[in-house]
C-alpha cells in the first residue's frame, strides 16, 4: 500500500487571508491562485502493518514536533476516510524553502494527501482530494490543479462546499513569475498565527473581505482575456490590501524586510522604463514577480543586481497533481 506523488507550490493573486472556521480551514474569502512548476514537493506515503506510530522524513531528516503532528492528524483524516487503521511511512522532498513565504505548505500537504489517500485505497475525483487537502493546509487544496484554480469559500458548515476548481489551464496562458529569494529562515510569525490575529484584533479586515468579490470577478476576466496589464494591476493592488491588514492587527506586524520594500520600488522603476512587471507577496519576505516571456532575461538581470537579493528562481505555469509509479525517495 504505497504510492508517490508530485505537487507543485502555487502562488495567490487574490490572497486567502482569514478563516471563519480555524478546525476545518474554512476561508472569509474566495482566493485565487496560479501553480508554478519551479517549486513542489515529492512525497511518497507506505502504509505499513508493522508501524506503531507514522515516521515522517523531510528531506532526508527524521521530523518530530509540531510538523509531525501536523501530518499524522491528516493521516487520520484519510484513514478515517478510508475505514482502515493502518500508520504510515511519509518521505518527502521539499524543492521549496519551508516557511519563508513561498507555499512550502500548500505543495506538501498536496503531495501527502495525493500520496496517501491513493496508497490507502481511496479513489478521490479532483474535488473530493481538494476538499480533503484543505483541511491539511488551505492553499494546498488550489495545487490539486495546474494553471489559474480559485478556491471557493462555501457557505455550509461542514466545508464540503469550500474546495477549488480550475478557472484555466496551464496550457491557456503563458505568463512567467520569477521568485525572489531574500531569506530562507522560518518566519517569526506563521502564516496562521498571522492569520488569526488579524481576524481577531484588524480594524481594516473587514474592508479586506468586502474587496474581494469585485477583484475576483476583475481578475477572472483579465486571465480570460490574456490581459497581462489588467491581471498584473488587480493581483498587486490586492497584495498590498492583504498585507495593510497586519498593521492594523493588535500587536501590529509584517513580513517585509527592507529589501522586500526595495524589490517593490524595483518592480514600479522597470514599469516606468516601458517593461510590464507586476509583484505580489504572501505572508512572508520574499516577493513574487509575474512578467511576460519575451521581458524574462531583462527582469531576471535587474532583480539579481539588488543588494540584499540571494536568488531568482524563474517559474513557468505549473501542472496539478501527478503521480510517480516505482517512485523511491532516499
Amino acid at each position: 500500500m504505497k504510492a508517490t506523488a508530485k505537487a507543485h507550490t502555487n502562488i495567490a493573486l487574490i490572497k486567502y487571508w482569514g478563516k471563519r472556521n480555524d478546525e476545518l480551514i474554512l476561508p472569509t474569502n474566495n482566493s485565487l491562485s496560479i501553480t508554478l512548476d519551479g517549486f513542489y514537493t515529492t512525497t511518497s506515503v507506505a502504509f505499513k502493518q508493522d508501524l506503531t506510530e507514522d515516521t515522517f522524513l523531510l528531506n532526508n531528516t527524521p521530523i518530530v514536533g509540531e510538523q509531525h503532528q501536523r501530518v499524522t492528524s491528516f493521516l487520520n483524516l484519510v484513514r478515517k476516510l478510508a475505514g482502515k487503521e493502518l500508520y504510515a511511512e511519509v518521505k518527502s522532498m521539499n524543492a521549496v524553502p519551508t516557511a519563508a513565504g513561498f507555499a512550502s505548505s500548500a505543495s506538501g500537504f498536496a503531495a501527502l494527501a495525493a500520496a496517501a489517500s491513493k496508497a490507502i485505497g481511496l479513489n478521490l475525483s479532483e474535488s473530493e482530494l481538494s476538499r480533503l487537502t484543505r483541511q491539511g493546509s488551505g492553499s494546498a487544496c488550489r495545487s490539486i490543479f495546474g494553471g489559474f484554480a480559485e478556491w471557493q469559500k462555501g457557505a455550509r458548515v461542514d466545508g464540503s462546499d469550500s474546495f477549488a476548481v480550475q478557472v484555466a489551464p496551464k496550457e491557456h496562458w503563458d505568463i512567467r513569475v520569477a521568485a525572489v529569494v531574500l531569506s530562507s529562515k522560518m518566519k517569526k510569525v506563521s502564516s496562521r498565527a498571522g492569520m488569526k490575529r488579524t481576524v481577531e484584533s484588524s480594524p481594516f479586515f473587514k474592508g479586506w473581505v468586502e474587496s474581494i468579490p469585485a477583484d475576483l470577478d476583475a481578475i477572472k476576466q483579465g486571465i480570460s482575456d490574456r490581459d497581462f496589464q489588467k491581471v498584473g494591476e488587480i493581483a498587486e493592488a490586492n497584495c498590498l490590501k492583504m498585507h495593510a491588514t497586519t498593521l492594523g492587527a493588535n500587536p501590529p506586524f509584517t513580513y517585509w524586510l527592507d529589501t522586500t520594500v526595495t524589490v517593490m520600488q524595483t518592480v514600479q522603476q522597470l514599469r516606468d522604463s516601458g517593461i510590464p512587471a507586476y509583484f505580489t507577496i504572501d505572508a512572508g519576505p520574499n516577493v513574487k514577480v509575474l512578467y511576460l516571456p519575451q521581458y524574462e532575461e531583462e527582469v531576471k538581470r535587474t532583480l539579481q543586481g539588488i543588494p540584499g537579493v540571494s536568488d531568482v528562481k524563474l517559474s513557468k505555469v505549473g501542472q496539478g497533481i501527478t503521480f510517480l509509479e516505482d517512485e523511491t525517495l532516499a
